[in-house]
């Protein structure tokens, strides 16, 4: 495999996977690269592995080459894995991550410490046309803080607390979210597969 497509118009993300796929000389190009314009590929999916397979498969049909793309969010376990799929959209269209936080407070807010577990979930799709779709999927444990803490990160890192932290993932560096987070988990796994491509 020499080029693979990143199927995202999220710049901070393109960058990430674009240095992982460098390393091992596979140029790898996201979809703000590309000349066309693609179709927007509706997440219609009950999974986060049938949403990112949505992406990756819908383009490598279109392209004809290698495409990747990920789905990703949180699950509190006393609301049932919820927001789940729907993280980013949990309180509604337009997104909006501050009326998505306030949503999950409210819905915990006569939840005790003990029981406010949770994860971050991400989910990477790799379709090579004619082949079977590959799935690798990382995770970040925590709990849900009481109240938001922090200014770094996005989505729900000013309310989640990374395990063995006292602090929410917003009030980490960039550079130590990126060290236990699920998207770089994810990436680990990848990075095996990756290897065995060569």
């Amino acid at each position: 495999m020499k080029e693979i497509i990143i199927a995202t118009k999220n710049e901070g993300k393109a960058k990430e996977f674009k240095t992982l796929f460098d390393r091992y000389g596979i140029k790898a190009v996201s979809l703000l690269d590309l000349p066309q314009d693609l179709p927007d590929i509706e997440e219609t999916g009950s999974t986060f592995e049938e949403n990112a397979a949505l992406k990756s498969e819908g383009i490598a049909n279109i392209l004809n080459i290698p495409v990747m793309a990920d789905d990703s969010g949180l699950e509190i376990d006393a609301l049932d894995g919820k927001p789940g799929i729907f993280s980013a959209r949990y309180a509604g269209e337009p997104k909006d991550d501050k009326k998505n936080i306030q949503k999950v407070l409210e819905e915990l807010k006569n939840v005790p410490e003990a029981d406010r577990t949770a994860r971050f979930v991400c989910v990477l799709s790799i379709s090579i046309p004619g082949e079977k779709t590959i799935y690798k999927k990382g995770y970040c444990e925590g709990s849900i803080a009481i109240e938001e803490k922090g200014n770094h990160g996005f989505g729900y890192d000013p309310i989640f607390i990374p395990k063995v932290y006292s602090h929410t993932m917003a009030e980490l560096t960039p550079e130590e979210k990126n060290k236990i987070s699920h998207r770089k988990n994810a990436m680990v796994q990848l990075e095996d597969w990756i290897q065995n491509q060569r």
